[in-house]
């Protein structure tokens, strides 16, 4: 092989090393927290940069929450994947336009993620909400963490936009029971203090 053509393999097989690395989701630091008290409180020690930011990412964490909370047509229903007194009416958690006939788990905490790009789709927090058998989860049931405090590295998939469930029929026992519970199986992911 020529000297050219060994450099024009090289930058070839560079490009597509390049090309691969970009398909693979991008890792961001995250951070969870139970309150927006708690969030403030850490301003500083790792935290984020300000108490306006907790603010802004509580915000969020709660309109995505009135927006895509799984929504359940019984309270039994709900507390059998969110645990007992995890749940309340959406009229009691959304206010205007909320019925009393469905019921969706209590937000227990949001996720922050320090997103280095603003893709479409893309949200800075997520709710969080209490699992039946322990840990917490993400409003699309895609995610398991072990607590609602602490910080970790997560795929920046965890924080894609979750589908809307407001207006939509409420999950039953009988079509949770048919895809096997809430969300989707993931792997558990731990926050350091």
């Amino acid at each position: 092989m020529s000297k050219r053509s060994k450099t024009v393999a090289l930058s070839i097989l560079g490009a597509a090393s390049f090309a691969l690395a970009g398909c693979q989701d991008e890792q961001i630091d995250a951070q969870a927290y139970p309150d927006v008290a708690t969030c403030k409180a850490e301003v500083g020690e790792g935290g984020l940069a300000s108490t306006e930011a907790c603010d802004v990412a509580f915000a969020e964490a709660q309109a995505l929450h009135v927006e895509a909370a799984p929504r359940y047509d019984s309270i039994e229903v709900c507390e059998s994947q969110h645990g007992e007194g995890a749940c309340g009416s959406e009229q009691a958690q959304v206010g205007n336009g909320g019925s009393s006939g469905i019921f969706m788990p209590l937000l227990t905490g949001y996720l922050i993620g320090n997103m280095l790009s603003n893709r479409a789709g893309m949200a800075g927090s997520q709710p969080l909400y209490r699992k039946a058998g322990g840990g917490y989860t993400n409003a699309s049931g895609n995610a398991s963490y072990s607590g609602n405090k602490g910080k970790g590295t997560l795929s920046s998939s965890q924080f894609s936009k979750p589908a809307a469930t407001a207006g939509k029929a409420p999950m039953t026992k009988s079509s949770i029971a048919s895809r096997g519970g809430f969300g989707k199986t993931a792997g558990t992911r731990s926050y350091g203090g």
